[in-house]
């Protein structure tokens, strides 16, 4: 049958369907179990987590399902020198965004504080809690982080936007390889050359990995439907990783305005900034993402320039002032059609079903 993959074998699901894992307080324990108790995997961004919120969420995951999930960390959670920058930059970033915190009426924020790599203390939980999967973005873990989760039978998941990066991935010995395309929604996980460098579509990556790599393949961008599974299938990939999808779903931790924004005429206008975090990420096309295309080098830093943004981006929802927002949403979302996961995890499957077996 079309769901016995080298996917479902490795990772213990009954279908080749994965729920993408949301960073930023997006993902949810019931999400999550929904997806896997569905036959699914269920995925949780965990990257902004501290280790003892980590440690919490899989007691809760353990508790909601009885199934695998998967846990994201990223390799590369920060693109600030010494975790800060000069007074000089900072000045510069404060006189660009300066317009838009005086429409909100707020004042301008102090400069962010330093800001200290977490990923070597979260992964330390990912190993004691043992969860079946641990995928991770912006990078690969050091060869004795995978090699013990090797041994700890957690298998490894990394996200390749590139060819070379998918073959830097198999050379480290990851267990499967997420082909993340430029039409998904949220941060472009590149790791060996620029985001602006690493912009090739889903079905375009499946096919050059699949024919210069051995490891199993997920495609992942521009999918929402059964139609999208299969052609990801017949291209060569092994699963099928879903996000905007399972955001626009009650179950998320999307604000309600989030996902009516996914639902509404605005999801046809998608647009890649480093605006609002200071890494390049696809979401619904705002102002703010317009009006400072070619002015990158004057943004923070990421994650500081998240931390910059944080209190615009909340006066700007109290106001509701939508084009100053940043609602992540991939290019597929016009024809999302479901709210509830369980629905859309059923009408993945049986139109999957009706379409490879046709």
């Amino acid at each position: 049958m079309w769901y016995n993959t080298k996917a479902t074998e490795i990772l213990g699901i009954d279908y080749p369907i994965m729920q993408g894992p949301f960073g930023g307080g997006l993902s949810t324990v019931e999400l999550v179990a929904t997806v896997s108790n569905a036959g699914g995997l269920g995925g949780f961004g965990a990257y902004t987590l501290s280790p003892q919120e980590i440690y919490e969420k899989d007691k809760q995951l353990k508790a909601a399902t009885n199934k695998p999930y998967n846990i994201n960390l990223w390799v590369s959670d920060t693109d600030a020198v010494d975790g800060t920058v000069s007074a000089e930059h900072f000045e510069q970033t404060k006189t660009l965004f300066k317009p838009y915190f005086d429409e909100a009426g707020i004042a301008l924020p102090q400069k962010p504080a330093v800001f200290k790599p977490r990923f070597e203390n979260q992964v330390e939980v990912i190993l004691s809690t043992r969860p079946k999967v641990f995928s991770f973005m912006f990078g690969i873990p050091s060869a004795d982080i995978l090699e013990q989760c090797g041994k700890l039978g957690i298998k490894t998941v990394g996200a390749a936007t590139t060819l070379d990066e998918a073959i830097a991935l198999e050379a480290a010995g990851v267990d499967m390889i997420i082909a993340s395309g430029f039409e998904s929604g949220g941060h472009r996980p590149s790791f060996l050359a620029s985001a602006e460098q690493s912009t090739t579509g889903t079905f375009v990556l499946v096919q050059l990995i699949r024919e210069k790599v051995k490891t199993p393949i997920i495609a992942a961008g521009g999918i929402a439907t059964g139609r999208g599974v299969a052609a990801a299938l017949t291209l060569g990939a092994d699963a099928a990783q879903i996000g905007t999808a399972f955001l626009a779903c009650d179950e998320s931790g999307a604000l309600p305005a989030h996902r009516q924004m996914l639902f509404s005429d605005a999801a046809k206008y998608t647009t890649l900034s480093r605006a609002f975090t200071g890494r390049l990420g696809r979401g619904i096309t705002s102002r703010v993402a317009k009006d400072l295309i070619g002015q990158e080098k004057q943004f923070l830093p990421f994650p500081l320039q998240t931390t910059f943004m944080s209190s615009l981006r909340k006066a700007a929802l109290d106001q509701q002032k939508w084009d100053m927002v940043l609602f992540w949403g991939g290019q597929i979302a016009p024809i999302l059609k479901h709210t509830k996961a369980a629905v859309l995890m059923q009408s993945l499957i049986e139109d999957t079903s009706k379409i490879m077996t046709s």
